[in-house]
């Protein structure tokens, strides 16, 4: 079965702030999610928060990915060895975000060659929807990225009013099954798209079935 992992800031910065990531995570599970992804952004107090989502995932054998909002390198400048050492025991995976810098298709490309030259090849998180918001072609970063993914972030996207809006894969305007058929197999998926409604658990646990549907259609089964 596809794994579904369920990153919290779904359920909206204000909500998570306000409830908290624990929370959040026992309603993820309480859905059928196989993890979910805490983000750092949305910490109030880390050294309180983290452990009672470790043990709380780890309770029901799930898996946790933690999505940094610092970054982590400078191409031009960075020591990637020391990188990899500083994240020795840990699967570090590169996301593209929104920005040009680290969310394009040449940047990208020449920060994983400097990683490979370094003796540290890096997988990527393959975030369906940003490439939107830098105006590149996400069909053309499947074919330039797939063979280096290693998680993947499932979004939808429409515009609005001049600006890209993350929806729900079945309200996307984008080719999310074309893309999805394109990642390699067995890879954890993870939500990345607004779960609200008067019934968030139900809502959630809907979006889960959803998408492991979609990949059983797709033929994408480990």
């Amino acid at each position: 079965m596809q794994q579904v992992l369920i990153s919290l800031s779904s359920f909206g910065a204000a909500e998570v702030r306000r409830h908290g990531q624990l929370w959040f995570t026992r309603l993820a599970q309480q859905a059928g999610a196989d993890g979910v992804e805490v983000r750092g952004e949305l910490l109030v107090d880390p050294a309180a928060e983290l452990p009672g989502i470790a043990r709380a995932v780890a309770q029901w054998s799930g898996q946790v990915v933690y999505s940094s909002p610092e970054p982590l390198w400078n191409v031009e400048a960075g020591d990637l060895r020391r990188l990899a050492e500083t994240v020795a025991g840990l699967d570090l995976v590169i996301e593209n975000d929104q920005t040009a810098a680290a969310g394009t298709v040449d940047a990208l490309q020449a920060f994983f060659r400097a990683a490979d030259q370094a003796g540290t090849p890096l997988p990527m998180t393959f975030d369906m929807g940003n490439w939107h918001w830098t105006g590149e072609d996400p069909l053309d970063a499947a074919r330039a990225f797939s063979a280096r993914v290693g998680y993947v972030h499932c979004k939808g996207v429409q515009r609005q009013a001049r600006r890209w809006v993350a929806v729900p894969l079945a309200d996307s305007a984008a080719p999310w099954r074309a893309l999805l058929r394109a990642m390699p197999r067995a890879l954890p998926w993870a939500i990345e798209y607004p779960l609200v409604g008067d019934d968030l658990l139900e809502t959630t646990r809907t979006e889960i079935r959803q998408l492991r549907e979609a990949c059983e259609r797709l033929g994408a089964f480990a």
